[in-house]
């Protein structure tokens, strides 16, 4: 028997927010669905998203899901916690959140909040229009788990989010491992290669590498000391020519870093960017959140005329 907590076997028993939210033509607002998880595999959750446009408020969220006790607490959790929020503010919700919100899960049950944490990712990145590849390449990674279809990347991803230590734990939040286990071995070379990563930019950061430094060495973090305005026009130029402009010229779009002014980065989109009616999405999920991943959490893009 599962130690479940009293809001865990509160939202099981009686869950919030559960059902479809049906496309009205509501003037003004949309609706947004992500689905993850497969039957199949014994989980599977499908999130409903209410938007105020203008706003890019959450209005309403509900849930459809199959699966265990968690599943079903930690989906009706996420529901609760997203209403009321920007997208952006829910991008920002992890899986942690919502166990936190549970007063806590089953380690072998921390899966439900994974699941819960990437349907809120599809649906606000199906909203934008924006593939979720462009955010997360966890599909693009090498396939580690054929029982259950996990990649290298999402391993990788969900070891270094929640300090996870063993092949069990890397189970316990993503399935991989769980079926005929004759990947555990993998899995835990990946652990392994995740803390020497951790370790070399902990000893790094130790010993006071310089800023121009970390830019010599083609590494994206955060320097010891504040970067110089020559340093970070070359930091955010970098991250716009390497992992911004090759998403948007795939799609027939382009950017052009115009100026910056303190934390403010103008740019210049391009193709069919420039015309696009989800270039306000390109501006903050391509370009702004992968800024503020690598360079600055207070970095704006605004986007200018040619």
């Amino acid at each position: 028997m599962w130690d479940y907590t009293d809001k865990v076997l509160e939202l099981f028993y009686d869950p919030k927010n559960q059902g479809v939210i049906e496309e009205t033509s509501e003037p003004g607002v949309k609706v947004a669905t992500g689905e993850v998880g497969s039957i199949s595999c014994g989980d599977a959750l499908r999130l409903h998203l209410k938007v105020e446009v203008e706003s890019d408020k959450i209005l309403d969220a509900r849930f459809q899901t199959f699966g265990c006790t968690s599943a079903i607490a930690s989906s009706s959790a996420l529901t609760e916690m997203v209403k009321g929020l920007t997208l952006d503010e829910a991008l920002k919700v992890s899986n942690k959140d919502i166990a936190n919100y549970l007063g806590g899960l089953p380690e072998a049950k921390m899966h439900c909040s994974v699941m819960g944490q990437e349907a809120l990712e599809a649906a606000i990145y199906n909203y934008r229009g924006i593939p979720l590849a462009a955010h997360d390449d966890d599909d693009e990674g090498v396939l580690i788990c054929s029982c259950f279809g996990i990649t290298d990347t999402k391993i990788r991803r969900v070891v270094k989010e929640n300090n996870l230590t063993t092949a069990e734990q890397v189970t316990n939040y993503v399935k991989a491992g769980g079926g005929c286990g004759s990947c555990l071995t993998k899995i835990d070379d990946i652990i392994k290669d995740v803390e020497q990563e951790v370790a070399t930019t902990t000893k790094n950061a130790n010993n006071g590498i310089k800023s121009a430094e970390i830019l010599n060495s083609g590494q994206i973090a955060t320097a010891t000391r504040p970067l110089t305005n020559v340093q970070k026009i070359a930091l955010i130029q970098k991250v716009l020519d390497e992992e911004v402009r090759p998403v948007l010229i795939a799609d027939g779009g382009d950017v052009e870093l115009y100026d910056i002014e303190g934390n403010t980065v103008k740019v210049i989109l391009k193709g069919a960017c420039d015309s696009c009616p989800s270039s306000t999405a390109t501006l903050k999920i391509a370009i702004e959140s992968r800024l503020r991943d690598r360079i600055s959490k207070d970095i704006v893009v605004q986007a200018v005329e040619p």
